[in-house]
């Protein structure tokens, strides 16, 4: 018996292009953010000054304090921004040409409540996704299966502006998602949540990057959230890139960290530690934190309290905090 199988000319397309797409990323990784010395200036102001950011894939936390920078860094690689000097890439798509295609295959959950007055949630998702390039009915079938993955499904009819700040929220990462993007940008997406909305919301965005395999960049001053949802932290400050890499990385830091309890002038073996570059900050409990010049090892204690006379009745290894590596990476 005798089978004949047609294809289109579009799926002979389709399929040529994956096979050179295979075959050219053979032995290589594409990444998902490639940001080159990228800059933006507002009049005088510059609000981004050569940074400097790859992203391979997975989570990666945005880390700032206000006025950091990190909104203008999303919405550069948005392709709303376009970049004062410096090159990039999205999804291997360039940020100064291809912003429109960036946009069709990305997510954006903004700070800022997004929905429009009227429209009730399924409508609106649907919208969203329509305007993302999907046809109608697709759009529509796809934003009552989101809003039920977000747990508004029984409230998929009500109008938006009835809902409550936690369930905008999740409207807004239920908008987001609609149509199926690869990365999604998350704004702040604890915003204004109890603390069991809280937990529910960081439940989601795990699922979204570990069962979903979405890409995910998260936009947050919460460091603990950051820690729950990500693997990769980028701290910026004042427009630039000051650290970047996996969060347990980060947190072993450059040199070694440790509590330690002394008998003895703590003022002077403090200025003994300090002369040796090491970093010492006051504990609970008569307790210091030492952190070691890179190169340093646990002995340079030692050998400090002998030069001074002191004692030591306590040392401890500790690792550091996220909040310690942002602190340290911010200067303060």
């Amino acid at each position: 018996m005798n089978f004949e199988f047609r294809i289109s000319n579009q799926d002979k397309l389709e399929l040529l292009f994956e096979l050179f797409r295979t075959n050219g990323d053979k032995g290589r990784a594409t990444l998902i953010i490639d940001l080159e010395n990228i800059s933006v200036d507002f009049g005088t102001q510059r609000a981004l000054d050569g940074v400097n950011f790859q992203f391979e894939g997975g989570s990666i936390g945005l880390l700032g304090p206000n006025g950091a920078g990190k909104s203008t860094l999303i919405k550069t690689l948005l392709g709303f921004i376009t970049p004062t000097t410096g090159s990039g890439k999205v999804l291997g798509m360039d940020i100064r040409s291809r912003q429109l295609e960036i946009r069709q295959r990305v997510g954006y959950m903004p700070e800022n409540d997004c929905h429009i007055p009227g429209m009730n949630a399924v409508t609106f998702v649907a919208y969203v996704g329509q305007l993302s390039g999907m046809i109608p009915k697709d759009a529509m079938r796809r934003a009552h299966e989101i809003l039920y993955y977000a747990g508004l499904g029984e409230a998929r009819y009500r109008n938006v502006e009835t809902y409550s700040a936690g369930m905008k929220q999740r409207i807004k990462l239920a908008q987001a998602l609609v149509h199926d993007p690869q990365l999604v940008f998350l704004d702040e997406p604890t915003n204004g949540l109890d603390p069991k909305g809280r937990i529910e919301m960081l439940e989601l965005i795990r699922d979204i990057t570990t069962s979903k395999g979405i890409n995910v960049i998260l936009s947050s001053h919460l460091l603990p959230d950051v820690e729950w949802v990500c693997q990769d932290a980028f701290v910026i400050h004042k427009g630039r890139g000051l650290a970047a890499g996996k969060i347990e990385d980060l947190k072993r830091g450059t040199g070694a960290l440790f509590e330690c309890r002394i008998k003895g002038d703590l003022d002077a073996f403090r200025r003994k530690l300090e002369l040796l570059g090491c970093r010492c900050t006051d504990g609970e409990d008569g307790l210091l934190k030492i952190l070691l010049q890179d190169g340093l090892t646990g002995s340079a204690l030692l050998q400090a309290a002998r030069d001074v006379n002191v004692q030591i009745r306590h040392l401890l290894p500790m690792r550091q905090s996220l909040e310690e590596v942002f602190m340290q990476a911010i200067g303060e």
